[in-house]
């Protein structure tokens, strides 16, 4: 059977929904530019995009429900049922997988007592595996409303969501303070974070993704980057020569980089 036209959302909250909605088309030449943030500040309202958020922005960008409903379904940032207040994904591509992303996603759903895309009881958590988030140099990677937490492994990711369940302060590894995922929405559909001290929290990047870069500028390579789970010290990086050097290492002098040591042609077999 066809479904029913969506409901309206409540009058207040249309008219508050409207004032934000136009303050975010306003940003765009094209109208049609101002979906994605749309469709962020409508699941900010519910929790998810539902047939009433897909209406409204269909509403005021004046589009058919079916434009919006084919972007809304085509992006997997976009929920399309009620979840829990945290978002927890557990990266299973190749490193993050290889790392043990796989093992902790299997015992998250095993402690949770939940599936794929699915909400405790309690309406706290949805657990889901999530696609690469560019952070292999911290596999394996788990995210709570899109902050990292880095370097996880099965007792540790236990620990997290047992702490977002009982309501105890979590602090990510890396960006700003944790938020509710309809707060992370807000955020996204391009509203500032009001929380004192949260932007300025957000930092850069962390120690192992930077290392290519000190090597590249010829930086003197600092201590090496040890996993945190397995209890090891810190060891400082060998030595020029003392290892092979691949693709991965810093460029090398070459004949038209160091004049002092040229590489001409061999006239002679043997030479």
């Amino acid at each position: 059977m066809p479904q029913l036209p969506a409901p309206d959302y409540p009058a207040d909250v249309r008219a508050r929904l409207e004032a934000d909605g136009r303050q975010i088309v306003a940003r765009y030449p094209d109208s049609r530019s101002a979906l994605l943030p749309l469709l962020h500040l409508v699941q900010a309202e519910e929790g998810y995009v539902s047939r009433t958020g897909m209406a409204f922005c269909a509403d005021l960008l004046e589009l058919t429900t079916a434009e919006v409903t084919a972007v809304a379904t085509f992006y997997s940032m976009y929920r399309r049922k009620p979840s829990g207040e945290y978002q927890v994904g557990v990266c299973t591509n190749t490193l993050c997988a290889v790392m043990g992303g796989d093992a902790i996603f299997d015992e998250l759903k095993r402690h949770l007592g939940v599936g794929n895309n699915e909400t405790t009881d309690d309406g706290k958590v949805t657990l889901e595996h999530i696609e690469c988030n560019a952070a292999c140099d911290f596999a394996p990677v788990v995210m709570v409303n899109w902050e990292f937490f880095d370097n996880q492994d099965p007792e540790s990711a236990k620990r997290l969501v047992d702490d977002l369940r009982a309501g105890r302060p979590v602090e990510p590894t890396r960006g700003a303070p944790l938020c509710t995922y309809k707060e992370t929405a807000r955020i996204l559909a391009g509203f500032p974070d009001e929380r004192p001290g949260a932007v300025a929290a957000s930092g850069g990047a962390g120690p192992a993704s930077l290392a290519g870069l000190r090597l590249a500028r010829g930086e003197t390579p600092g201590a090496r980057v040890v996993h945190p789970r397995g209890g090891q010290e810190p060891h400082d990086e060998p030595q020029p020569g003392s290892h092979h050097l691949s693709s991965h290492d810093a460029p090398q002098p070459t004949s038209a980089s160091d004049p002092e040591h040229p590489a001409g042609p061999v006239s002679e077999e043997g030479e």
